[in-house]
């Protein structure tokens, strides 16, 4: 009887160690970040309100480039864009992102998205007319 108890404990012991190194990792494998924007910023189709969002791959499994956009405690989705991947030169420990200032007073652009300790992020896909001005905030 006692020997059964040990094993016991130690299947759940196991358990619960494999349990916390999946959680662990769920975020990596969905490349799940909380980005916080201080002001609105523009996204394929439609203006973020400031404030705190989770960035994530759709279908890690899935090789289609597909990034959502949730609020911070995901009660919504506010978004499931298509992108490109984008290749930078160095890594960071945090999440990186690049926004284009348009020349008008409309919202920041947000161009792309990097996972921390990534070299390929996402690139977003906006309208001919929001690419242009884009391109002209870089040079």
């Amino acid at each position: 009887m006692k020997i059964s108890k040990v094993y016991f404990a130690i299947g759940l012991i196991i358990a619960f160690g494999l349990l916390f190194e999946l959680a662990a990792h769920a975020d990596e494998f969905n490349e799940q970040a909380t980005i916080t924007f201080s002001a609105p910023v523009q996204i394929p189709g439609q203006v973020l309100p400031a404030g705190t969002y989770i960035f994530q791959k759709a279908d890690p499994e899935d090789d289609q480039n597909l990034v959502q956009i949730l609020s911070a405690d995901r009660s919504i989705l506010y978004a499931t864009l298509q992108t490109l991947p984008v290749e930078r030169r160095d890594t960071t420990g945090d999440s990186m992102i690049t926004l284009a200032k348009p020349e008008n007073e409309e919202p920041d652009i947000l161009v792309n998205w990097f996972y921390p300790g990534l070299l390929t992020g996402h690139e977003f896909i906006y309208s001919q007319q929001q690419d242009q001005a884009i391109a002209e905030d870089k040079q």
